[in-house]
């Protein structure tokens, strides 16, 4: 079944078929299928959310039909949040781009739009953590320790969408407060245009990463150490 740009029959087939030593290919199998999906759409909070269960639901229906051992289970769903929370990571660094280009041209931070596409990446996280507790809420009895030991793992150690939206936040003020001291506040009507389509410009910028990627550029930097 094709669900918000997914295969979630491949994504579940790849989670009941897996080995115990496959963590990281299923790892890379979810950040790509995420990435995949989140390319195809405008990058807005309610479609990033759509996608986000739509990949859980499968990564938990997939690991519930595995015949691997609870613990191994545990692991697999630890490479899935992983795998998720890996492709978020490049949206919050997409929305950092986006919204640096408007700040460089004089972006004042108060905006309706601006506030809005901020306080939407704070919600980054939450958003992702929703994701995984409806999944589980869903999944079968099996899974319940599972998911209840990958959870409290991920909130325990953060994950890097929350992080990498920390710093985001905090250089955009930075550089906000930067231009307002060098006089640079040129007022919004310049990037206007820019600020409507917002979501669509944080999905090509998003789009332009990964073709950097597989291109052989540079990897988008990131604000926590691996």
């Amino acid at each position: 079944m094709i669900k918000h740009g997914i295969d979630q029959e491949a994504l579940i087939s790849k989670f009941a078929q897996a080995s115990a030593q496959q963590g990281e290919a299923i790892r890379k199998a979810v950040t790509e299928t995420t990435l995949k999906a989140l390319q195809g759409r405008e990058l807005s909070l309610a479609n990033i959310k759509q996608v986000l269960n739509t990949v859980a639901k499968a990564a938990s229906t997939g690991a519930a039909g595995s015949a691997l051992p609870p613990a191994d289970v545990e692991t697999l769903l630890g490479k899935a949040v992983a795998g998720m929370d890996g492709a978020l990571e490049q949206a919050v660094q997409a929305n950092r781009k986006a919204l640096q280009q408007m700040v460089d041209q004089g972006a004042d931070l108060r905006e309706t739009q601006v506030k809005k596409a901020l306080a939407d990446i704070e919600k980054m996280e939450d958003t992702l953590f929703a994701a995984l507790r409806k999944a589980a809420d869903g999944s079968q009895a099996s899974l319940e320790g599972p998911w209840a030991e990958v959870l409290k793992a991920t909130r325990g150690k953060g994950t890097g969408t929350g992080a990498q939206a920390s710093a985001t936040i905090a250089q955009l003020m930075d550089s906000a407060q930067s231009n307002l001291r060098r006089g640079r506040a040129l007022g919004m009507k310049a990037s206007q245009a820019m600020l409507d389509s917002y979501s669509t410009l944080v999905s090509g910028v998003l789009i332009g990463m990964s073709d950097a990627l597989q291109q052989g550029g540079a990897a988008p930097d990131s604000s926590r150490k691996k």
